[in-house]
């Protein structure tokens, strides 16, 4: 029986207020490598660590690359990022439904994120209320897809695979992760273009899942 409730943050509770900055940073830094071996190698620096400035991030990330940090290249991406987290928003439904599910569960929230954006989206719609607990990459070292993430939150919060429900949108940082741990998932696809058997359209869906 479901116990916990992991949330995945971008993507499942919130919408960046930029066209996928992922991959407008691919392109911005003209990085030719298959896509889903670019946001491995990108999260794992921009994402495990802390930086006191997106300036410093980025030129972290273009070491990483080996790509000249040319000055118009790291003030595009800063651009880029903080326009991203500064009209990021909550989903229509999310408030509500974090609301209703946390007088029945655990809610916790995971996320592959830096230090400098989640943080100040929790705190602009004080979302952060709703979570008992938090695991972000940037504090763990970690990201969704190591294994000792999920791991690592079991431990923590003293329960097993079978108590919890992750919740995500990502096929790859979410799913195949909490399929790694035998954690049960439930796939966000918004747009409905993708096949998962416990795929839900937005979160009321989730009650479905869950009673």
């Amino acid at each position: 029986m479901v116990q916990a409730i992991l949330f995945d943050f971008w993507g499942t509770l919130a919408e960046a207020g930029e066209w996928s900055p992922l991959k407008q940073a691919r392109n911005i830094l003209e990085i030719r490598m298959p896509f889903s071996e670019y946001v491995l190698k990108l999260e794992r620096v921009l994402m495990t660590q802390k930086f006191d400035s997106l300036s410093e991030a980025f030129k972290a990330v273009c070491a990483e690359f080996a790509i000249k940090p040319e000055a118009w290249k790291i003030e595009k991406l800063i651009g880029m990022w903080n326009k991203s987290w500064m009209l990021a928003k909550p989903y229509d439904e999310t408030i509500e439904v974090l609301e209703a599910l946390k007088k029945e569960f655990t809610l916790v929230l995971i996320s592959n994120t830096d230090n400098i954006s989640l943080p100040k989206v929790l705190d602009k719609f004080n979302l952060e209320k709703y979570f008992e607990k938090k695991f972000l990459s940037f504090e763990l070292g970690l990201i969704k897809t190591d294994k000792k993430f999920l791991e690592l939150i079991l431990k923590k919060l003293n329960l097993t695979p079978e108590d919890c429900l992750l919740v995500g949108d990502s096929l790859e940082s979410d799913i195949a992760a909490a399929e790694a741990a035998g954690i049960k998932a439930a796939l966000v696809d918004r747009k409905n273009t993708r096949e998962y058997a416990n795929k839900i359209k937005n979160l009321k869906e989730l009650k479905e899942l869950l009673w």
